[in-house]
């Protein structure tokens, strides 16, 4: 387990894949600060299994992003690198339906992280679970900036 007062942020698939597709957005640049040591990004294995399963078989962002496939493994790989993983995640339903958004809390709970970083609507609309702040990646940075976390 981490045990410093570094702010911890479990990042969504969803997060994860705008920063692979627009290295110069928000959730790269994320990407970038947590690489620096801005902040800790816990992960689960399950959420780098979606991520690449996205990347590597959604045909619509392959034909508009136009990227390899060796491209997208060394991505993943990196994040592996970068992040620290968790496994065994305890089984929770906090979102109705919709297991992916479970596991996200499920890292969040498991990592004892401060933050849950997502575009997902039903995840956002919580808004915290528990003492887990759960907010877009533009708030986040936001956040950052002005030294909140």
């Amino acid at each position: 387990m981490l045990e410093n007062n570094t702010p911890k942020a479990v990042f969504d698939s969803t997060v994860l894949i705008s920063a692979f597709l627009a290295q110069a957005g928000v959730s790269a640049e994320l990407l970038r600060k947590a690489q620096n040591g801005g902040f800790d990004i816990c992960l689960a294995e399950e959420i780098l299994e979606e991520v690449q399963r996205v990347l590597l078989q959604y045909q619509k962002i392959r034909k508009r992003y136009h990227y390899l496939d060796q491209t997208v493994i060394q991505y993943v790989q990196t994040l592996r690198t970068v992040a620290h993983l968790f496994t065994e995640l305890p089984l929770i339903e906090v979102v109705d339906n919709d297991p992916n958004d479970n596991m996200v809390v499920a890292c969040a709970l498991k990592a004892r992280a401060d933050y849950i970083i997502t575009r997902d609507n039903d995840l956002l609309s919580l808004e915290y679970y528990n003492d887990i702040k759960i907010m877009t990646p533009e708030k986040f940075i936001g956040n950052l900036r002005k030294g909140l976390t």
